[in-house]
């Protein structure tokens, strides 16, 4: 268990005891008290609201609500001294025993603190990357493939069981595009010139491989053929082809999903129209006619009759059509149905997407609250675009690709460490610059650098001690002092940093939080070159040398854990 959550289980026995007492009425909600890090670090080492809070609801005074929960925190053996600020906060100073223990925790947990059971089993499906299926992975979709990974991760991490899916988007018009690009490269393979490729196609090199094979399968059987022969095999080889691609790409940056759904095989099973019956058993279909467009009416506008989804009951705007005039589904009736099916195994859905589907938002939460009667909690993390840079100018497309820079050719560039850490170094719905020179830049500017380099620098504190033969006798953490405890401290922080960032939803939380204890230690690192008896290792004093070890050790393992939850490899040398 770790500190935070300690400390609350005191405070709730504190209050029980209240309770019991008269003091506080039973049954009061808890859920708002916290116990957190004060602000001002001179405040004490934790800080409750929890007078704040119970105070109105229980009809009484926070201050000397807040005196008696003191009383009783202040028999704690952990507890050094317990007091009142302001109108009622309660700020508590803890025992350097206290402190000397968790770091005790730190190493026996090793890579399970931080670990928790918060999620309680509840299955997560986070559906991630899904992007079309019509050529290789680019940056535009990299961000979300790591926010997506390294939040599926983070809410194993806290207990929960997760699944991870990517949507294929194979019944659209663009795989039909797809199958058509891919017939002009089958084509070209069997030694027609086909010139530039037709506007509208894709016109990358990676559909020549594609077209090899068709070659290679056919013959010249569908050279001269009608377009419908053809369509439907060259579009299912070369989709297939693509999510190869794409496997492989995504594979590069450690990427590896649970399921694989197909839009084409969802509307082939019957999927959209289930949905559809179950609305409309619910009342929540009904045939009717869009109101007319505000302002001047498009000229192929036409009031015609269409099954409507009330999504004005759950928050949106209007009502949302599912079907086409023509009986197709929608984007949004087939979405419908996709979410409609993820809901059968699990308990909450997260989606993510570009910030370009916005708009999008409020129809497919109304349809998630609808067809699992608000059982589920749907969240969908909106992902803002990279521009990508090289010493500050824009970087140029790329040839194979067509017509932005592929995902492989960064990742090989950079490396699949550096490129996860940058995606995470900023919140999800911000927009980010990666430059290619920064990112990989040896200062204290380049958060990558910097978090990797302090563990690079606990390695070779190991190394150091053994080339120096040192007879270092047990850890005895009395030797540690108020620089050393305040690491320690920050170092506590991660189980509470962890399940805030799970809850919240927010992987790039465990990247504010790494920068925050890397910066610290080099901090503390850095004393030694002043005073020399602020080094880790002293020659003459084995005792304060094992105590610094087993210090440096303990945060060393604190980023690991942080890293791995991130996807990211702790070095333990850096050139």
């Amino acid at each position: 268990m770790s500190l935070y959550i300690r400390f609350i289980a005191h405070l709730d026995a504190v209050l029980d005891a209240l309770e019991t007492d008269g003091t506080l009425p039973a049954g009061l909600n808890r859920k708002p008290v916290t116990v957190e890090p004060p602000r001002d670090v001179t405040h004490g080492d934790l800080a409750t609201n929890a007078a704040m809070v119970l105070a109105k609801p229980a009809g009484t005074n926070p201050r000397a609500l807040a005196e008696k929960i003191v009383a009783g925190l202040e028999k704690l053996d952990e507890v050094e001294g317990a007091s009142v600020a302001g109108p009622g906060f309660i700020n508590l100073k803890l025992t350097d025993a206290t402190w000397r223990a968790e770091l005790a925790a730190i190493h026996a947990e090793a890579g399970d603190y931080g670990r928790s059971d918060a999620g309680q089993g509840v299955t997560v499906n986070v559906e991630y990357v899904s992007a079309n299926p019509t050529g290789p992975m680019h940056m535009g979709h990299c961000r979300g493939a790591v926010v997506g990974d390294a939040l599926a991760t983070l809410l194993e991490y806290v207990g929960h069981k997760v699944i991870r899916e990517y949507y294929i988007n194979d019944a659209g018009g663009q795989v039909d595009v797809l199958a058509r690009s891919a017939h002009v490269r089958y084509r070209e393979a069997l030694g027609e010139a086909v010139g530039d490729i037709p506007e509208g196609l894709y016109p990358g090199d990676y559909l020549v491989p594609v077209g090899q094979a068709l070659a290679a399968e056919y013959g010249d059987k569908y050279v001269g053929a009608p377009e419908h022969e053809w369509l439907v095999p060259f579009r299912t080889k070369a989709v297939a082809a693509m999510m190869e691609m794409i496997r492989a790409d995504l594979a590069l940056l450690g990427i590896h999903h649970d399921i694989f759904s197909s839009e084409a095989e969802l509307q082939a099973a019957g999927k959209p129209e289930a949905a559809e019956a179950w609305l409309r058993a619910h009342d929540l279909v009904y045939d009717g006619v869009l109101e007319a467009p505000k302002g001047e009416l498009p000229d192929d506008w036409e009031p015609v009759e269409l099954p409507l989804f009330r999504s004005t009951r759950f928050g949106d705007d209007q009502d949302r059509p599912i079907k086409k005039s023509n009986g197709a589904w929608t984007y949004f009736g087939a979405d419908m149905a996709y979410h409609f099916q993820k809901a059968q195994n699990a308990d909450q859905l997260i989606d993510i997407w570009g910030a370009d589907h916005a708009g999008t938002v409020k129809r497919i939460q109304a349809a998630v609250a609808a067809l699992t009667e608000g059982k589920a909690r749907f969240d969908v993390k909106l992902i803002q675009m990279v521009r990508l840079l090289r010493d500050g100018e824009p970087v140029k497309m790329s040839k194979r690709a067509g017509n932005f820079v592929t995902l492989a050719d960064v990742v090989r560039e950079v490396g699949k460490d550096v490129v996860r850490f940058t995606m995470l170094t900023r919140k999800a719905d911000a927009q980010m610059d990666f430059d290619f020179a920064k990112v990989v830049e040896a200062s204290k500017d380049n958060p990558v650098f910097y978090v990797q380099y302090a563990h690079a620098r606990i390695s070779s504190l190991g190394r150091r001690a053994e080339e120096a033969e040192m007879d270092l006798p047990a850890p005895d953490l009395s030797r540690l002092g108020t620089e050393e405890l305040g690491l320690v401290k920050l170092a506590a922080q991660f189980p509470r940093v962890v399940d805030g960032a799970a809850s919240a939803r927010e992987p790039h939380r465990i990247a504010f939080y790494l920068n925050d204890l890397a910066s610290a230690f080099h901090s503390w690192w850095n004393m030694g070159n002043d005073n020399p008896q602020a080094r880790v290792i002293l020659a003459d004093d084995p005792a304060t040398t094992s105590a610094r070890l087993f210090l440096s050790r303990g945060i060393g393992q604190i980023i690991r854990n942080g890293l791995a939850l991130m996807g990211v490899a702790a070095l333990t040398e850096m050139q």
